[in-house]
């Protein structure tokens, strides 16, 4: 979703302002607003990406949808629009949520599952990230992909954790041509 190393820093500046100003709750909510509006529209992902659509259009667009945002959002929003950056502004949000997330000293962990977390897999996941963290303290986001067929992909920060029937099954399916 465009250069991670700039979503990063934006998001960290953003942050900060936001604690300067005593407004971090407010940009919070702004931000997850603007993954979940973002994720939930093709049409505007595409917009903001479009090297058709001008600048203003864009800024437009978005003061529209973000009406009711902080000013330090519509900020977020001027400087990526005036720095040809406005491509990133998922990525922005979802690093602010990240870093917001990492300074209160919750980890955010991605379980991929082939449907819906069961409550009795949900715990096992959990258990697994605070053997893996030592944090009690975990957000849980849930991908759906029927391709790994039952099981779960665990993802905290740097580290994987593949428990997935798929990966089950390829190691079965090498161990079984290695030993031929």
């Amino acid at each position: 979703m465009g250069s991670t190393r700039a979503a990063i820093r934006y998001a960290r500046a953003v942050l900060d302002l936001s604690k300067d100003q005593n407004t971090v709750d407010t940009v919070l909510n702004d931000m997850k607003g603007v993954v979940t509006t973002l994720e939930g529209s093709k049409d505007l992902r595409l917009a903001l990406q479009s090297p058709v659509v001008k600048a203003e259009d864009k800024r437009a667009v978005l003061k529209e949808v973000f009406s009711t945002a902080s000013k330090e959002t519509i900020g977020l929003i001027d400087i990526l629009v005036d720095n040809k950056r406005i491509d990133i502004l998922g990525n922005v949000a979802t690093n602010f949520v990240d870093l917001y997330n990492k300074s209160q000293g919750v980890q955010t962990a991605t379980v991929t599952t082939a449907a819906g977390l069961t409550p009795e897999l949900e715990a096992k996941v959990l258990a697994k990230v605070t053997e893996l963290t030592g944090s009690t303290d975990v957000k849980l986001e849930n991908i759906i992909n029927e391709d790994i067929i039952g099981g779960f992909i665990l993802r905290v920060g740097d580290t994987q954790y593949n428990a997935s029937i798929a990966s089950q099954l390829g190691r079965l399916k090498r161990e079984f041509s290695n030993s031929l």
